[in-house]
């Protein structure tokens, strides 16, 4: 007999995810949501067209443990990185604030011609990031070992 996987498989395990379909992205974007990460943790390198952020990412995949053990919360530092850019654009962010702290809302794919597509990340306070690609190539690498989180709490949003 065999058996689906569950979330809870994956354990202690660092999470390495990549998203090559607009079908995959769902995924990736429930578990960076409430991430949090300083400005100058967000890099573009041209040459190679990709565009990576360091992350704080509140890990989802444990609440349910968390809460059924009574332990804390916990964060984990993660590379979102994003392959084949062709230009990113920042709306509603001050740059030069080197203490700017932001918070990712979700992250969204509006498919272009081909494979070609806008990724945007949607930030607390009306900012946002968009990214073009010419094709969809997403991953989400766990980079520390989990961490308490600072607050102790999940994060909450309004109904």
């Amino acid at each position: 007999m065999t058996e689906d996987a569950r979330f809870e498989d994956g354990g202690e395990r660092p999470l390495r995810l990549k998203a090559l379909e607009p079908e995959d992205l769902p995924v990736i974007a429930a578990l960076i949501q409430d991430a949090v990460f300083p400005v100058t943790e967000m890099h573009w390198d041209r040459k190679r067209r990709r565009f990576a952020l360091l992350i704080n990412r509140f890990r989802w995949e444990d609440k349910s443990s968390a809460e059924r053990r009574g332990r804390a919360f916990e964060r984990v530092q993660s590379v979102l990185a994003f392959e084949d850019v062709l230009t990113v654009q920042t709306q509603g962010l001050d740059r030069s604030d080197k203490d700017l702290v932001l918070s990712l809302l979700t992250l969204t794919f509006s498919p272009g011609e081909d494979a070609s597509g806008r990724l945007e990340l949607t930030l607390a306070g009306d900012g946002a990031v968009a990214v073009d690609v010419e094709a969809l190539e997403v991953t989400l690498r766990d980079v520390t070992r989990p961490y308490v989180a600072p607050s102790r709490r999940a994060p909450g949003h309004p109904e």
